[in-house]
């Protein structure tokens, strides 16, 4: 029996994994209803099949939220993105997310929030903290969604049937879907026991979910006119995070070493580990291809690379952030290594970058790149809680030194924040949290909160008023599955 259910529960979770299309509307299978929801044991299966699904978009929350920013651009060995970099979209481009995988994790959640409450488990805080954590993912993975194409489909019932009433349905304004991401976060911050972490936070926590809440109620304030209230509420929910476990660690570098894994800036993070099955994440895309390693390089390139390049060199930082970072912000080295080659009279003529964030783990003559993605850290709370005080008309600077203070160390004299106008605050916000965030995977976001997506993105000044562009298009392969989900306007 013991042996069956483990079959059982690696059925469960290979259900789903990333075969598992939601909009395909394949039902669950009688055994998942039927077999699996009556013991601890298949709910943490089920707890753990939820996580697996988050790895695999973990590349696609990354596209939408950084590649259509002014941060990258093709490399030396080509790129395929040129659509996204150059926000050339259509809804026929092999290179933009679709929705299915992001509802295969609300599937997973939905799942959960069902079945959960009829399992005994030994104690009702275990219990609370599967369901806490069930509710926290589907308002995260809403949340990117939402940000991403607007409105959406409300799902709050695992699809267990193909009846068209049920798999079929139209989008639900943007208005519902906060409604709904709201709520369900209320519910997760009432349902965990206690403000600790799980051991290498890759899992949703009350800090974590917390950290969310200011998060979305900061998007609703400045976009959804939430104004004064939803930002004294974000304000609240960094209060909330402030009291766990976390802090800045004292060497920006020492954030991202592969050995350093769940350290106490970390508040939530997306877990990749050798030989546990999980395939190289989208780091390989910053890390040079082995074929395109010059031989005119420096010393210092060569023993980074060594004893091979090992990734696919496809996106490369554009000069302009390049040129922003000076040379006393040890952010820049910490983020990013800039190839140079030399010709026979020592001139230097850039070539590539290699990202200092992700680099993973050195094994055998094979880099492989399984650092995790850091969804939320407590630098990002920090300057989260600058914008919402600018926001309030209070005066940043506390925060915005806090952050400069370890990115210059012994020059940090000569970058000292003064409180200004709430306009010269915001601009001085949005480029801090480019130089500490860069390669996180929040650029784009950061853009269109701050309004300046058309200000700050090259190719898309001439294009101002298109506020279209602020969103995705709809993959026609959802068009194709979804007959009452219409394009997004302004896209074909």
């Amino acid at each position: 029996m013991k042996k069956l259910r483990t079959i059982l529960l690696i059925l469960l979770v290979c259900l789903f994994g990333a075969s598992c299309d939601v909009l395909d509307v394949s039902p669950t299978s009688v055994i998942t209803t039927s077999s699996f929801w009556k013991t601890q044991n298949d709910a943490e299966g089920a707890l753990n099949g939820m996580y697996v699904n988050l790895r695999n978009i973990s590349g696609a929350i990354y596209t939408v939220g950084e590649q259509r920013s002014e941060v990258f651009e093709g490399g030396v060995y080509g790129s395929g993105r040129n659509d996204l970099f150059l926000n050339e979209l259509s809804g026929d481009q092999p290179n933009h997310p679709d929705w299915s995988a992001f509802y295969t994790v609300i599937n997973s959640a939905n799942l959960i929030i069902k079945y959960v409450p009829g399992i005994t488990f030994k104690t009702e805080a275990a219990k609370n903290n599967v369901l806490a954590q069930a509710y926290a993912m589907r308002a995260y993975t809403y949340f990117v969604m939402t940000k991403t194409w607007g409105d959406l489909i409300i799902r709050t019932e695992p699809t267990e049937s193909s009846n068209a009433e049920i798999t079929i349905k139209e989008r639900a304004p943007q208005a519902e879907i906060f409604t709904l991401i709201k709520s369900d976060i209320e519910q997760a911050l009432s349902l965990f026991p206690d403000n600790t972490f799980a051991t290498g936070r890759s899992k949703w926590s009350r800090a974590a979910t917390n950290t969310l809440k200011a998060d979305v109620f900061l998007w609703t304030g400045k976009k959804l006119n939430g104004g004064q209230a939803d930002f004294t509420t974000a304000l609240n929910a960094v209060a909330e995070v402030e009291k766990a476990d976390v802090s800045l660690l004292p060497k920006f570098s020492d954030l991202f070493e592969y050995a350093n894994k769940g350290n106490k800036e970390t508040i939530m993070t997306i877990r990749y580990q050798d030989l546990d099955g999980a395939a190289n994440n989208q780091f390989w895309l910053h890390w040079i291809i082995d074929s395109a390693v010059p031989a005119n390089i420096d010393a210092e390139t060569k023993a980074l690379i060594q004893p091979v390049g090992g990734g696919q060199g496809l996106l490369v930082l554009t000069s302009l952030v390049r040129n922003q970072f000076t040379e006393d912000d040890t952010r820049k080295k910490g983020s990013f290594h800039e190839i140079f080659t030399y010709d026979a009279a020592g001139k230097p003529t850039f070539y590539s970058t290699l990202a200092m964030k992700g680099r993973g783990l050195l094994t055998g003559g094979t880099r492989l790149f399984l650092s995790d993605i850091v969804l939320y850290r407590y630098a990002d709370v920090i300057l989260m809680k600058a914008e919402i005080k600018n926001a309030l008309g209070q005066n940043p600077a506390e925060e915005i030194n806090k952050v400069r203070e370890r990115a210059y160390t012994t020059n940090y004299s000569k970058h000292i924040f003064v409180n200004g106008t709430k306009e010269a605050n915001d601009d001085a916000i949005l480029k801090e949290r480019l130089f500490e965030l860069v390669y996180e995977g929040k650029r784009w976001w950061d853009l269109v909160r701050f309004g300046k997506a058309f200000d700050l993105v090259p190719n898309l000044r001439s294009r101002k008023g298109q506020d279209y562009l602020l969103l995705f298009p709809i993959a026609n392969t959802v068009l194709s599955l979804e007959p009452k989900v219409k394009q997004n306007p302004g896209y074909k």
